[in-house]
């Protein structure tokens, strides 16, 4: 099980945790884009793009019987973040339909390009999968 560490006299974190511990086994998931299971785009939208990306960090997990629930640290690159901000709501809805309401540590960064030319997004993952 995971424990949400928020130090006292913080104020809460929206849709992420400030840190979480957790033991078992570790899964690591490397940068997930937005293509399906053939390595092909099928959308240029940032939101669908990060849709997918979610759906293959979870289907990576399953592969080793993790769940989006185990998932302790994501790592988020984007090459807009203006685009990122801009459709936060969207993109809230699009992580909550894959992963819920989990909410692991999260980190997000803007990069000005990815190996993949189409990719908008990359997810990277760490998770941890109770004993």
């Amino acid at each position: 099980m995971h424990k949400i560490l928020q130090p006292d006299g913080w104020a809460p974190p929206r849709g992420y945790s400030n840190g979480m511990s957790a033991a078992g086994r570790f899964v690591f998931v490397s940068g997930q884009v937005g293509w399906n299971s053939q390595s092909k785009f099928e959308s240029d939208d940032l939101v669908d793009q990060i849709q997918r990306a979610l759906e293959n960090v979870v289907a990576v997990l399953a592969a080793d019987g993790a769940r989006a629930e185990h998932i302790a640290s994501l790592t988020w690159y984007f090459t807009d973040k203006a685009e990122y901000v801009a459709r936060s709501k969207e993109v809230g809805e699009a992580y909550r339909a894959v992963i819920g309401r989990h909410y692991p540590t999260m980190t997000a960064v803007e990069v000005s390009s990815m190996i993949e030319p189409r990719a908008k997004v990359e997810i990277q993952a760490i998770a941890v999968v109770p004993e």
